[in-house]
């Protein structure tokens, strides 16, 4: 059975659609158009009643949030060997994901969505300047780790699921609303994107959502 993965460019959910490109197997990539907020519709919420993606869909079964869809895809396929195979490698990776998720993306949302968290344009205005402060240390703080790791990929020296996941607060770096000079601030972080930038199944994702390539 085909999975459909409901991602929209750009977005976290790039990590999820790198991965299922990386797995080999067979899917339907479907856009949500936030432009109409495509993610509150009736249909879209019969999915994902978050309203937000990614989302991942099975046959009749329904996986949310990147951590979970990431592993769902690496068991789904494992001879992709997207999953580590050692005790210390899998914790590496779970905590890759879970920072991830709970700590450089909660820090870029305090800047990209602060209506999420204050109402008021002094309180919003007050939630956008500390963010940037709590961004631009969880990133130096991702520069320190790689600078100090001896492999090119995060957990041990295997690829996983947790590179496409930090790639994309890469591609968040580098953005208009961050807009920050990755290469000459960040360069072993860098290096990692350039790095991922040569795997097809990445070009692939980047290219079906209108990404340019890390050095482009």
């Amino acid at each position: 059975m085909t999975l459909t993965l409901f991602y929209s460019p750009g977005a976290c959910s790039l990590a999820s659609h790198i991965a299922i490109e990386e797995t080999g197997l067979p899917f339907e990539a479907r856009r949500v158009d936030f432009s109409t907020t495509e993610q509150r519709s009736p249909d879209y919420l019969k999915i994902n009643p978050k309203g937000r993606v990614p989302a991942l869909a099975d046959g009749g079964f329904v996986v949310t949030e990147n951590p979970a869809i990431l592993r769902y895809l690496a068991r789904k396929a494992p001879e992709a060997g997207l999953w580590p195979d050692d005790a210390r490698s899998e914790a590496v990776c779970a905590e890759w994901l879970a920072w991830c998720s709970s700590g450089l993306h909660v820090a870029y949302a305090h800047t990209r969505r602060p209506e999420r968290y204050a109402t008021g344009e002094e309180a919003i205005a007050n939630v956008v300047a500390k963010g940037r402060e709590a961004t631009r240390d969880v990133w130096q703080q991702v520069e320190r780790k790689l600078a100090a790791s001896s492999s090119p990929w995060l957990a041990g020296d295997r690829y996983s699921v947790a590179d496409p996941y930090l790639f994309v607060m890469w591609n968040w770096g580098r953005g208009a609303h961050l807009g920050y000079d990755m290469p000459g601030d960040f360069p072993a972080w860098t290096r990692h994107a350039l790095t991922m930038g040569e795997r097809p199944a990445v070009r692939r994702a980047l290219e079906r959502e209108g990404i340019a390539l890390p050095g482009a």
